[in-house]
């Protein structure tokens, strides 16, 4: 069998093709088809089936526009209960794609609904196990997302204990040279500790994985909730998608608003302005919120924390090129049919934003309110200036108002992205407080001891 990983830097997300004797199986697609029907095109291969290890909650599926345009079969759990047209593949059930042998463990943890697809090469002696969120490479999936994603709940300690179930009783009886292949890599918001590696073997993980440790069930579950990163607003929105079918990538993309002119935008609209800082802060609509689109940025992730699949919004782009990235882009995690419209940015935009006085604020921080809008677990490791206001930026347009506007507000991240989004979230909610953004400039001074209790 032949086996191509299709990743995806910005939201690190890996996708995955097999090919045997002509026919091809894709597991775990993301949005937009294309690079799935080029690879079986160049591979003179026929796509017959798609198979779903979960209702994933980062990133939208083409998994029914794949279905609509080959015809090729979805292969899902009957307990996803999915929307769309599929075959239920659960344990004790396989198939075949050519010559390689294709079967289902059920390998709940994440969510309930989770599957591991293991494909058997019997010529070569070969094994691999597509693990979706359930294993990752130095990690297993978080459990605690079905609490907060979708009509789709369950308690996150139940998951916790059925993940552990299904490391122990599952996953670690495969052989030491089963390849890993995983849903996601570093940098997703479905693990915490994963590994820059993409894939892995069993025997690695085995060795290095602290979840496949020897450790009692008790002690699995607290190591396994605690500490587990934020669940951005988008994520029970795309859950729900994903079980019922996403429309056609294509179309909601050619579909979206393209405005002659920024002036277009009504007043007080919900803006996101996806230029770069200096761009941004040299004009721009009052009350845009920066987030900075750049190739291998988490322009979706923070999009999706942002702003909820509730709201309406407007893009602001530098030129038509970023426009359209930025618009491919909001389409992974499907809010390209919240996009009320886009708009080019002009050198006459008609709001400015003020620069920090350096000399002035470093000999007299108590004149300033400073505001870290990193996550808590960052400022925890050490702030920057003990008199900082703590709040991360998923929370901070639900929280501005726990600042007080009485001084110049100071907003500051880790390298300035977020000290960007951040700054100018809080313009759009104090427009008369002067809001000033410390930017790459937090690199000028020292993170001090860890904040003491």
């Amino acid at each position: 069998m032949n086996i191509k990983q299709f990743y995806d830097k910005p939201l690190a997300h890996a996708s995955y093709a097999l090919i045997s004797e002509g026919q091809m199986a894709i597991v775990d697609p993301g949005r937009d088809p294309q690079q799935y029907y080029d690879y079986a095109k160049a591979s003179q291969a026929e796509i017959v089936a798609v198979f779903e290890t979960h209702p994933h909650a980062d990133f939208v599926s083409s998994h029914l526009e794949i279905h609509k345009e080959t015809g090729a079969t979805i292969y899902v759990s009957r307990k996803v209960g999915a929307d769309y047209p599929h075959q239920g593949f659960d344990e004790g059930e396989q198939l075949r794609i050519g010559h390689v042998e294709i079967k289902a463990l059920n390998t709940p943890g994440h969510s309930p609904d989770s599957i591991t697809i293991i494909a058997t090469d019997p010529a070569k002696e070969e094994k691999v196990a597509f693990t979706g969120d359930t294993l990752f490479i130095g990690d297993v999936g978080r459990p605690d997302l079905r609490e907060e994603a979708g009509k789709m709940r369950a308690k996150r300690e139940s998951l916790a204990a059925d993940m552990y179930e299904s490391i122990h009783q599952k996953l670690l009886k495969l052989p030491d040279d089963t390849l890993i292949y995983p849903a996601h890599g570093a940098g997703s918001l479905c693990g915490k500790n994963m590994s820059i590696e993409t894939y892995s073997t069993m025997g690695e993980q085995r060795a290095t994985n602290w979840a496949l440790q020897d450790m009692s069930l008790e002690v699995f579950m607290k190591s396994l909730l605690e500490d587990q990163p934020f669940v951005p607003k988008y994520f029970g929105y795309d859950v729900d998608l994903n079980k019922a079918g996403a429309p056609n990538f294509k179309e909601g993309v050619h579909g979206v608003n393209q405005l002659a002119s920024w002036q277009e935008i009504p007043q007080h609209s919900l803006v996101i302005d996806a230029r770069n800082e200096a761009e941004f802060k040299a004009g721009h609509l009052e009350g845009a919120i920066n987030i900075m689109h750049t190739e291998n940025g988490k322009f979706e992730t923070w999009i999706g924390s942002l702003i909820g699949p509730d709201e309406k919004f407007f893009i602001i782009a530098a030129d038509k090129q970023q426009a359209d990235a930025v618009i491919e882009r909001t389409a992974k995690i499907g809010y390209e049919l919240l996009i009320a419209g886009v708009a080019i940015a002009t050198d006459d935009m008609p709001t400015t934003a003020s620069k920090v006085n350096m000399e002035k604020f470093a000999n007299n921080r108590g004149e300033f309110t400073i505001v870290d809008v990193r996550n808590e677990a960052e400022a925890s490791n050490g702030k920057y200036f003990q008199n900082a206001i703590v709040i991360p930026l998923h929370e901070l347009r639900e929280r501005a108002g726990d600042i007080p506007t009485d001084k110049p507000i100071v907003v500051h991240c880790a390298a300035g992205f977020r000290s960007a989004a951040g700054s100018s979230v809080l313009m759009r909610s104090y427009p008369s407080a002067e809001v000033l953004d410390l930017g790459e400039a937090i690199k000028d001074f020292e993170t001090p001891e860890p904040v003491r209790a």
